[in-house]
């Protein structure tokens, strides 16, 4: 065999090879697009969940947004205050108050609390159990508890309790709000992550309507918007809210619901306590609480009656010698 019938193939298709390399060279160099630093900066700080949260497409585009002035910078869900305030200082800017939240089924009717119209055996998702009559609960504002959430959830932060209800891990869960997007029932709302106290009712039919239906309904009695000292709680279409940004997690509201609609978290409520050293005696703390659990005379030094402290904080936040401490 010829030598030549070997070499000029081999010969020519390196030609070629080098000719297109440095002609791909040329052209990523002539029509690169330039990355702004910061854009690989805030990358890197992101926490990486991709969960579209933010209302970008993933991290890198909540990152491009944000360069662009498009996305603020404390809005990635999952990241928190501390991610924030670390895309802010790239930015130059200031991160402004970010608070986590979580997603929450605001809902306790399960298979104990809530009547059934019918029994239901089709499609186990929600979307189809609500194409009939509006699904077998009695409250047309009830969770269905048939999973379409789950399925929905890529970070496996919901769950279906034995009562046939969702229910949401918070520390798990990133804010993407895809289980918000996919219920049908709109059941599923965002609350804060530091949260330990929630209206747990949908329902604004008047209250006899709600007793009927289920055990653990608001029926509109307003007790909880009268008995909260900080007027946190908000009442509109016969159904009490809580405004979380006044709300102290006190949870009076909670003690003083008839049907427990309200949940709280009693095993985390706090207690005040004042170190008797520092204490002056103004008694400024005293004439802040709300529940009269300080007692102490002017220029003495104060006590915390635990037994009545609702832990609002509001004497720790008054205190001029910030001599109160929240356990």
């Amino acid at each position: 065999m010829d030598i030549n019938t070997i070499l000029l193939p081999v010969v020519s298709l390196g030609g070629m090879g080098l000719l297109f390399g440095a002609g791909l060279a040329y052209a990523s160099q002539k029509f690169a697009v330039e990355v702004d630093p910061r854009v690989i900066a805030i990358r890197d700080v992101l926490p990486g969940a991709n969960c579209g949260g933010c209302g970008y497409p993933g991290c890198d585009g909540f990152a491009n947004a944000v360069v662009a002035g498009n996305a603020p910078v404390n809005g990635c869900p999952v990241g928190g205050p501390d991610c924030a305030k670390n895309i802010a200082e790239i930015m130059g800017v200031e991160a402004g108050d970010a608070v986590r939240k979580v997603a929450r089924v605001i809902c306790k009717g399960d298979t104990k609390n809530c009547k059934e119209k019918f029994d239901y055996f089709g499609i186990q998702d929600c979307k189809a159990a609500a194409m009939i009559s509006g699904g077998s609960k009695s409250c047309a504002y009830g969770c269905l508890g048939l999973g379409t959430c789950v399925n929905a959830c890529q970070f496996d932060a919901i769950e279906i309790t034995d009562g046939r209800i969702a229910s949401i891990i918070p520390e798990r869960c990133t804010a993407c709000g895809k289980c918000i997007e996919v219920c049908p029932k709109q059941v599923i709302h965002f609350v804060p992550f530091e949260q330990e106290v929630v209206v747990d009712c949908n329902n604004e039919e008047p209250g006899k309507v709600v007793r009927q239906k289920c055990n653990v309904g608001c029926i509109a009695c307003q007790i909880c918007v009268k008995a909260c000292p900080f007027d946190a709680m908000e009442f509109s279409n016969n159904l009490a809210k809580i405004n979380y940004e006044k709300c102290t997690n006190c949870m009076i509201c909670a003690e003083k619901c008839p049907t427990k609609a309200i949940y709280a978290n009693f095993e985390k409520r706090r207690k005040a306590e004042i170190i008797a050293e520092n204490c002056v005696g103004c008694t400024i703390c005293k004439k802040q609480c709300p529940v009269d659990a300080i007692q102490g005379e002017l220029k003495q030094v104060h006590t915390v009656i635990e037994e009545k402290c609702i832990g609002c904080g509001a004497c720790e936040v008054k205190c001029p010698k910030k001599t109160i401490r929240m356990k």
